[in-house]
């Protein structure tokens, strides 16, 4: 499936990034954070990413937000501008890097 924004804009998805100590060297983390489906992502599947327009990815990234203002942001996406549709399985081989991966199955 592949999911955009009508038009094709940009958006961000949520996510976490962590630098720690393991076993005496640095390592980087990084998770994208999901919640429950929209309506539209749950004919799909069970949970789905957290997607932010890009004012809100602005607020996401800015240290300054309150964690409670973070927590709303995590709300499944409902707005009328989501749409998906089906896309063939060429998509699911990282090797494949093409305008294909987003061609509507027939």
């Amino acid at each position: 499936m592949f999911f955009h924004l009508t038009g094709h804009r940009p958006f961000a998805l949520a996510g976490i990034w962590d630098r720690w100590a393991g076993d005496g060297e640095a390592v980087e983390t990084c998770a994208v954070i999901t919640t429950e489906p929209s309506a539209l992502a749950a004919r799909v599947h069970h949970r789905m990413p957290v997607v932010l327009t890009l004012d809100a990815a602005e607020e996401w990234l800015d240290e300054s937000t309150r964690t409670r203002r973070a927590v709303e942001l995590m709300a499944p996406y409902e707005a009328a501008d989501l749409e998906c549709y089906e896309v063939s399985r060429y998509v699911n081989s990282p090797a494949n890097d093409s305008p294909e991966c987003i061609k509507p199955v027939q």
